[in-house]
């Protein structure tokens, strides 16, 4: 039997998922949006273990010879439907689609880039952008902590991180935000904005090298000048949207656990087990990448056909009972154990680049919002009507959170 699942089964941590976990094998679903059915694995250990399966991988075209249901060709045809053609290499290149030496080579190079020193080093700079745009929003009635707070904190911090000049950094963080996040009437001009800057700023970095990370990518070598465009929108696409909704919901899920709220107030040490508490509880991309298989072999106790396609659900690990003590409860206290203590990132080769600096962002953010400042923020309107929408495939998310601060 195929189940469809709605927006609301698929963040809901105890219904649909915990009747797929109980049953032998991996059902069929079909994901919120979309036609094609899926085999999706729920368990926490199937979880990990199919992040990590080489028979299992992500590049359909890798697999020959095979004519099974390609659920994500569903998914991508919607996202690049009417770019024009020269700007789909950049946006269809991406890290989380590759495999084996191909995704080797182009990750290496940024994983090389992205070193502990120039995550710490970017501190300052969130600490100062999230005070700046929490300063700006105090005192209001209603401010948007999504829109207001969020997307700009996390769309600055990808222009710094990746070197665009402080005199271009409006122009290059508007093209950013109608390309990634604004009402879809600038798609085109904000992604041939962000290609015609982003080749400027290599040719420039070329010349005169800065400590930023384009440099960094250039005299590593490992990657052609329009690999590195495709870089910049691999960080736009991952580094802005997803952090910045991950904020607003954990804020939110503060707001909807007051008595942890108040805990995290009053016991501002316990920031270091609240950050992955509560990338564990919102676990933002509910959906992880379709993997397919490249031999007939069983997983997870069933027998996969050559092609056959698997969705990982990242959520539904990030809440089992037998990986976690009561996992649809926010705990700000909760011990996490070995490594991140979920799946919020990801597992094995495709492990978040930016797992750090997300990390880095979230404590921060907290910092300033919840234990800084005088008063807890609050909502600004009731529950109920706190906005939310869907994309296919994922379930609900914050279009805005109206609050106070």
């Amino acid at each position: 039997m195929t189940l469809h699942l709605t927006p609301a089964l698929v963040q809901n941590p105890l219904g649909a998922y915990a009747d797929l976990r109980s049953r032998p094998g991996l059902g069929h679903v079909v994901l919120p949006g979309l036609s094609t059915p899926v085999r999706l694995v729920t368990r926490h250990k199937d979880v990990a273990a199919a992040l990590t399966e080489p028979r299992l991988v992500r590049d359909r075209s890798a697999v020959t010879g095979s004519d099974m249901p390609d659920p994500q060709a569903e998914l991508l045809a919607s996202g690049l439907e009417g770019l024009p053609e020269e700007y789909v290499p950049y946006l269809s290149g991406h890290l989380a689609l590759l495999d084996g030496d191909e995704h080797t080579r182009r990750r290496t190079p940024l994983t090389r880039a992205f070193t502990a020193r120039r995550v710490a080093a970017l501190r300052p700079f969130v600490e100062k952008t999230a005070r700046e745009l929490a300063d700006a929003l105090a005192g209001r009635e209603r401010a948007d902590l999504l829109g207001e707070f969020a997307y700009p904190l996390s769309t600055a911090l990808i222009c710094e991180l990746v070197g665009v000049d402080a005199a271009d950094r409006d122009r290059v963080c508007g093209w950013i935000r109608d390309f990634a996040y604004g009402d879809g009437s600038g798609v085109l001009d904000g992604l041939g904005g962000i290609v015609g800057y982003t080749k400027d700023l290599v040719a420039r970095r070329r010349v005169e090298p800065a400590d930023d990370l384009v440099s960094a990518l250039l005299a590593d070598g490992g990657l052609t000048d329009d690999e590195i465009v495709t870089v910049f929108f691999l960080l736009i696409n991952t580094g802005i949207t997803p952090p910045a909704l991950f904020l607003a919901h954990a804020v939110l899920a503060l707001l909807d656990h007051p008595g942890q709220l108040r805990r995290l107030r009053a016991e501002p040490e316990l920031l270091g087990r609240a950050v992955p508490e509560l990338l564990r509880h919102v676990t933002l991309v509910r959906m992880g990448a379709t993997l397919y298989a490249t031999e007939e072999f069983v997983f997870a106790g069933t027998r996969l056909s050559k092609g056959e396609a698997l969705t990982v659900a990242l959520f539904a690990a990030d809440h089992d009972p037998a990986a976690h003590d009561r996992p649809e409860r926010l705990d700000v206290a909760r011990e996490s154990g070995r490594g991140d203590g979920h799946l919020a990132f990801g597992h094995g080769p495709h492990y978040c680049i930016g797992a750090a600096l997300g990390r880095l962002v979230t404590g921060v953010v907290l910092e300033e919002l919840v234990v800084r400042r005088s008063a807890a923020p609050e909502l600004a309107v009731d529950r109920a009507d706190v906005p939310f929408g869907h994309w296919p495939g994922d379930g609900f998310h914050l279009l805005a959170l109206p609050v106070r601060l």
